[in-house]
């Protein structure tokens, strides 16, 4: 990275492959907004962060069904993870969202009465920037902050914003020195029970960069869990022209060598410091899901692509690792 920072041309190419990247915020956040729209699941906070789109569009398949029911089983797969750590903790923990995009997690968990003690957010400050703005232009948006919020005044800039329970701070993942200064700027205790999230973030980031920042989350908290959302089984037909249909859209995944498999993945969290860690296909979750709402959002929209939606839901997987020196139990999470 410091090479290519001293090369221009490098440099160049680095702007326009991290300009691809934050383009798929705008296209996971509009996919979700549409998906709330229909009915999928509920999210009063989406339409703040996102215009409703004119048509469907999804990133890697033009089909509003089938994006609709992806995404229906990684908001819920990720959730329910995330509120077994909770449940575990008390919520008497932290969260850290890597890449938070336009996610709108912490006014859901305010809403359920879920909030830990402190919630962060981590994006490129082009994005932090304009997530800002939504924030203070909408008071749907700054009100429940301002209701969590004890203390002095908040710190609030173009880059960052800092309340007493949360705080959003634009900094580049691929350098954790940089990233664990500006957290502990807003109050990041190592001390506390950490949960990381990161959704599709660690596979644009190249396998040493992804496994620079799992060991620095590994080696800053005693107490952590990590939750990865992204691509799995990538070497197959369907994963290659994945592939290829994102370096259409100049897209490039520059960590798909550990999307090889589940074993890969789970590979790659106990290189790096986690003491268990699990990984399992979105078509499994799919089926640990509430069948009864499953019933429900199947209903919604008419899919004749049951192969497809398979497929797809195959190449794509949750992967969670811990590590416990407080004996709380976060190795016994799962589905």
């Amino acid at each position: 990275m410091a090479a290519a920072a001293r090369d221009p041309l490098s440099a160049t190419g680095l702007d326009e492959a991290d300009e691809a990247v934050r383009g798929t915020c705008e296209d996971a956040s509009v996919c979700k907004r549409f998906a709330v729209s229909v009915g999928y699941w509920k999210d009063p906070y989406i339409q703040y962060f996102v215009r409703q789109a004119k048509e469907r569009k999804a990133p890697e398949i033009n089909r509003g069904k089938l994006a609709c029911e992806c995404y229906y089983a990684r908001v819920h797969g990720v959730s329910y993870l995330i509120k077994a750590f909770l449940k575990k903790t008390d919520c008497n923990c932290q969260i850290v969202n890597l890449g938070a995009g336009m996610d709108t997690l912490f006014w859901r968990l305010k809403d359920e009465n879920l909030l830990p003690r402190k919630y962060f957010e981590v994006d490129f400050p082009m994005i932090v920037a304009r997530k800002i703005h939504n924030i203070k232009s909408k008071p749907p948006l700054s009100k429940p902050i301002m209701e969590s919020h004890s203390g002095d005044s908040l710190l609030i800039d173009s880059h960052s914003l800092d309340s007493s329970r949360y705080s959003i701070v634009g900094a580049d993942l691929r350098f954790s020195s940089d990233l664990e200064e500006k957290l502990k700027k807003h109050n990041l205790d190592i001390h506390l029970p950490t949960l990381l999230v990161a959704e599709c973030v660690l596979v644009y980031m190249t396998p040493q960069q992804s496994a620079n920042l799992l060991k620095w989350a590994a080696s800053t908290f005693p107490v952590a869990m990590f939750i990865n959302y992204e691509q799995v089984n990538m070497t197959d037909r369907f994963g290659q022209i994945m592939i290829e249909n994102l370096q259409r859209r100049q897209c490039n995944l520059a960590g798909v060598e550990i999307c090889r498999s589940l074993d890969s993945q789970r590979e790659r969290l106990l290189l790096n410091g986690w003491e268990t860690a699990r990984a399992i296909d979105m078509m499994k979750v799919y089926s640990f899901l509430p069948q009864a709402d499953v019933k429900r959002i199947e209903g919604l929209e008419f899919l004749d692509e049951k192969e497809l939606f398979e497929q797809l839901m195959q190449h794509y997987c949750i992967c969670w690792a811990s590590k416990d020196s407080s004996n709380l139990g976060l190795a016994s999470i799962t589905f």
